[in-house]
């Protein structure tokens, strides 16, 4: 940055001139960097490893492509530097003494001092890298920190991801060995329960979370998103036909499962996490609320009388809007008699802060309770709800839209709701009823059924009188996608 200033202070700089002062300064070879700037696509980076028990070598072999874009049928490979440790059998860092690349060795360690992470820069289109004095086979941890906005696909089995996520000391690839198991997991039980087969949970999955959970030495939001599943959205873009219903029923087992089993501890997560002194916005606080409101989500999803009672204890005594909101969100998730008190409730005391009622709007909408297209229907004409206001409609029927199996209903209510939405809207604010249009850009990824269903729709809007331009565009590209 001291480079970059004295070149260029006070002058209209490019980002050729940014990348060229961090080049100069580090003395560092960026071969192709710049396609970064000029290449569009997501590249897929791919790495095999071996291990030779003989010579003390381990090898990590990699493939870089990035997939064809509308204008770029061909692509160059990409400066990729992937962050890498080696985990011993006990978990512990090995320490890296020096790596063979491109016909040269390397030395690793700095001034005798021995170095646990480095970085290997992928420039070709397949290269290797074999770390030398290597003693006992390790389990890589690659891509620490993210250290390159890539997909990466790796040979570690899942005993090894299990073991990346009791051990690795880098917190974004003990995060992300969790998802990748959840991702899974989850795609297994899908097909187990489209084949009508009884779902059961690995036991070795629980385990994982609880040793997470019980790990004093972690950072508390590390350990909220640590212990978030993969979302439906996430799960369905996996998938070759995207099955709503399938993956809410997975999702949902999952976390009922991981509740009923860690129960104990998650009692414990909202008990040790409570506070009653005055609100202070800082980062430890947040971390607590942040740890407490996903135990006290995963409690309430039992529907057990006992943990409601927990869920409204916390909603009653809560001295944040934070925590308020999370325990009326847990509440939330199950209808019946406490649900609609407490909705009722939350409405009375903000009801003057319109955006408070926007999020209780979004809450209610967004709802995974089956049928909840009536529910979203009666919030219509709620005195506090108005389709000229923008931000009231984002919230009810952009919250609607967001709840995979409701929107994607299998009887196809979901679709027509906002089919008729989009023609009444289309009258007020042409550029929100074409933003609200845009929630069906993805038919073709359903089945049959529900592909023909949201196609109707879509004609619907297409053929309605006196259309708007903005919302016609929107809607045949749709169509024609």
């Amino acid at each position: 940055m001291d480079l970059y200033f004295k070149r260029h202070d006070g002058q209209a700089v490019t980002c050729e001139d940014f990348f060229a002062a961090m080049r100069d300064a580090n003395d560092a070879d960026f071969a192709n960097f710049l396609q970064w700037y000029s290449q569009a696509g997501t590249p897929l980076v791919k790495v095999t490893s071996s291990y030779d028990a003989a010579a003390h070598t381990f090898t990590l072999k990699f493939s870089q492509e990035v997939p064809p874009t509308p204008g770029q049928p061909v692509k160059e490979p990409m400066f990729i530097p992937v962050v890498s440790g080696l985990l011993d059998p006990s978990g512990k860092d090995m320490p890296l003494s020096s790596v063979y690349h491109d016909g040269a060795l390397r030395s690793i360690a700095n001034n005798s001092e021995p170095a646990y992470s480095t970085i290997l820069r992928v420039t070709k289109k397949e290269e290797e890298f074999v770390f030398s004095d290597i003693h006992e086979r390790p389990v890589p941890s690659l891509l620490r920190g993210f250290s390159a906005p890539v997909r990466l696909e790796s040979d570690l089995s899942d005993s090894d991801l299990f073991f990346l996520l009791a051990h690795d000391s880098d917190d974004f690839n003990r995060w992300e060995a969790g998802q990748v198991l959840a991702r899974k997991l989850m795609l297994s039980l899908v097909v187990d329960f489209q084949q009508g087969k009884p779902l059961v949970l690995n036991p070795k999955f629980v385990q994982g979370l609880r040793s997470i959970l019980c790990d004093s030495s972690l950072d508390k939001e590390f350990i909220a998103k640590a212990i978030t599943l993969p979302g439906e959205g996430e799960i369905m873009d996996m998938m070759e036909v995207a099955d709503p219903d399938a993956v809410h029923a997975v999702r949902s087992f999952i976390r009922k499962q991981l509740a009923s089993e860690l129960k104990a501890d998650f009692l414990s997560l909202v008990e040790n996490n409570r506070s009653s002194e005055e609100y202070v916005f800082n980062y430890p606080n947040m971390a607590r609320r942040a740890l407490k409101n996903i135990a006290l989500a995963y409690l309430a999803s039992l529907e057990d009388q006992e943990l409601t009672e927990l869920a409204l204890h916390e909603y009653k005594t809560a001295t944040n809007m934070t925590e308020q909101f999370a325990a009326l969100a847990a509440i939330a998730q199950n209808p019946g008699k406490i649900h609609d008190e407490v909705l009722a409730d939350f409405y009375t005391k903000w009801r003057d802060d319109f955006l408070v009622v926007n999020k209780w709007f979004a809450l209610q909408a967004m709802s995974d309770v089956p049928g909840n297209v009536e529910n979203v229907r009666n919030l219509l004409s709620h005195p506090a709800y108005d389709l000229r206001n923008p931000n009231k409609v984002y919230s009810l029927i952009g919250g609607f839209c967001s709840s995979p199996v409701n929107f994607h209903a299998k009887d196809g209510s979901g679709y027509k709701f906002l089919g008729e939405i989009v023609v009444q809207l289309d009258k007020i604010n042409p550029q929100v009823a074409s933003r609200m249009v845009s929630a069906f850009s993805r038919w073709r990824r359903y089945d049959e059924t529900r592909q023909n269903l949201a196609k109707a729709q879509l004609e619907m809007i297409v053929s309605a009188n006196g259309l708007s331009e903005n919302v016609f565009e929107i809607a045949s590209k749709c169509l024609a996608a």
